[in-house]
């Protein structure tokens, strides 16, 4: 009984482990594809649950794919009819998993498991070391279905057990109904329908479950695994949690409809794929059913096959129908980014989303630029520019903050060295950001003192004040636009232009100190023109900053 128990938790331990491993590496692997295929997703429901199908292929679990996409449509990244669209591919790319296990190899697990593992630990080559990650995984992944199957067998040799397994069968309208019950609270405790599709297949090619039975486990499994996505939703926004409704109401209707013709269904699938689930062969003195282990991937496959084929035209209505059931809170609060803790599952795409955010600093300092001149262009501000200015100031200290929060949970996790790259150029470059911001609400202060004084600068100092932050807003603006198209190659133009800058600051601090020696000048006059020269120099060495950290992204 301990033996069995224990090669049982265990097994499904190391199986787990494999799954993420094999997830963790493939990523990894397939960073710039992942990338492309989640701005592939458009409206097209059909372009979307293709995204969605080879997404879940290639992070090898519908949960990961799932979750992130409540976390794009948080965020306002995703429209709920995209969602809906890549939430279905996703159903469908989990059943990929169910035939890896099919393939005969579960003893060259270990081997498999035990080079790829001294070529993850000895080589230098970060990819070939990403791809040894992967095969780890699937090493793991048999492995550990192995151990299940010998935990099954323990279990076959003892009568109560086989006893107790005879009080599940599928062999009725209520039978059916609690094998399924079974199979969703299963995966509600595994948070896995892998590990409880391998589960199953362990118990059914070991003969102590018939085939039957195990495809009305799978049919729960597919129930339960929408818990992930529910649970995800939890404090998100509206739109986000009717997609994760959708999933739940995706799978639960495919379950109903299926049932309904389940005992037809269960022998549709072995006449379809023609095998034989009741064939046993004895190897090694062990009886196996290698066939039912065919027909129940097939039985998860078509399964979601057939279920997105039925939804996927009536995509737009149940996003409708979703958007009136579901109300909009009234005065949703949201954060200023589109940042979520749930995309971090998938590094190389959550490094991508914090890299719009930054960009989304940059542009909000861009506009602080434009509003400072017009500011710095008129006898009497506007107020309300005056409020805008501020409020963009205090939005890029949040935004700051967000971001660094985010990141610094994403770099403590295990990452390719282009992930730490990116994250350390990111966390930098928000840091510059926010900076100069602070510089421009600093000169825009100076304006609003003195006039508040009652004082102003004459036309030609005003004049060269305005002609150094055009400068300035052109230094930035292209730091920002090459940030954007990935151009690293900015430093050299960057420095360039900021020698034009210092230089010119330099100039006008020497034209302003001729000037005090033959002309009476208010004192308040000169800390003020001198102070704003001094920010606008600090603005340009925070922009050089910027482009060197960009520069330093590999």
């Amino acid at each position: 009984m301990f033996e069995m128990t224990t090669t049982l938790i265990g097994g499904l331990g190391i199986f787990l482990l494999g799954m993420k491993y094999m997830s963790q590496g493939l990523q990894s692997i397939a960073g710039a594809s992942l990338k492309r295929l989640i701005g592939a997703v458009t409206n097209n429901r059909l372009l979307a649950t293709v995204v969605g199908f080879l997404v879940t292929v290639l992070v090898q679990s519908s949960s990961v794919t799932t979750v992130m996409t409540v976390g794009f449509v948080n965020g306002g990244l995703m429209s709920l009819t995209q969602a809906i669209g890549v939430i279905m591919g996703a159903n469908v790319g989990t059943t990929v998993t169910g035939w890896i296990l099919v393939l005969k190899i579960g003893k060259y697990g270990l081997p498999m498991l035990g080079i790829a593992a001294f070529v993850y630990l000895f080589s230098k080559n970060e990819r070939l070391r990403y791809v040894a990650l992967a095969i780890m995984g699937v090493g793991m992944v048999f492995f550990g279905l192995q151990l299940m199957k010998e935990s099954c067998k323990f279990i076959h040799e003892m009568p109560e057990f086989r006893q107790w397994f005879l009080h599940f069968q599928a062999d009725t309208f209520l039978g059916v109904f609690q094998c399924m019950l079974v199979g969703c609270i299963l995966t509600v405790l595994v948070q896995s329908s892998s590990a409880t599709l391998g589960i199953t297949i362990s118990l059914a090619s070991s003969g102590l479950i018939p085939f039957e039975t195990a495809a009305a486990l799978v049919l729960g499994e597919n129930i339960g695994t929408t818990v992930t996505a529910l649970l995800a939703s939890i404090g998100t926004t509206t739109n986000a949690r009717r997609a994760a409704y959708f999933h739940f109401l995706f799978n639960i209707g495919g379950v109903l409809w299926i049932s309904t013709i389940f005992f037809w269904y269960v022998k549709f699938i072995p006449w379809l794929i023609d095998v034989d689930v009741t064939k046993e062969v004895v190897v090694n003195g062990e009886v196996t059913f290698p066939e039912t282990v065919k027909a129940i991937a097939a039985t998860h496959s078509v399964f979601n096959i057939l279920n997105t084929l039925v939804f996927l035209p009536f995509a737009g209505n149940i996003a409708t129908l979703l958007t009136k059931i579901v109300r909009d809170k009234p005065q949703e609060i949201s954060h200023l980014t589109s940042l979520d803790i749930r995309i971090l599952e998938t590094p190389v795409l959550a490094i991508e989303q914090s890299r719009g955010e930054v960009l989304k600093m940059g542009r909000l300092c861009d506009e602080m630029v434009q509003i400072l001149k017009r500011i710095l262009s008129q006898d009497t501000p506007d107020p309300l520019e005056v409020e805008v200015l501020f409020q963009h100031e205090e939005e890029l200290d949040r935004m700051q903050d967000e971001i660094t929060s985010y990141i610094t949970h994403l770099l403590a996790m295990d990452l390719s060295q282009e992930v730490i790259s990116q994250g350390r150029c990111q966390l930098r470059m928000a840091d510059e950001y926010e900076s100069i911001s602070d510089y421009l609400q600093r000169i825009a202060k100076f304006r609003l003192k003195l006039k508040k004084q009652g004082r102003s600068f004459d036309e030609s100092h005003n004049d060269s004040l305005l002609e150094v932050l055009a400068m300035v807003e052109h230094q930035l603006h292209q730091v920002t636009e090459a940030y954007q198209h990935e151009n690293r190659d900015i430093v050299d133009s960057t420095v360039h232009s900021g020698n034009e800058i210092k230089n010119k600051v330099k100039s006008l601090s020497k034209e302003h100190l001729d000037y005090l020696s033959e002309e009476k000048v208010d004192p308040y006059i000169n800390v003020s023109y001198t102070s704003t020269l001094n920010a606008m120099r600090r603005v340009r060495d925070h922009i050089i900053n910027l482009a060197e950290a960009m520069a330093g992204e590999k």
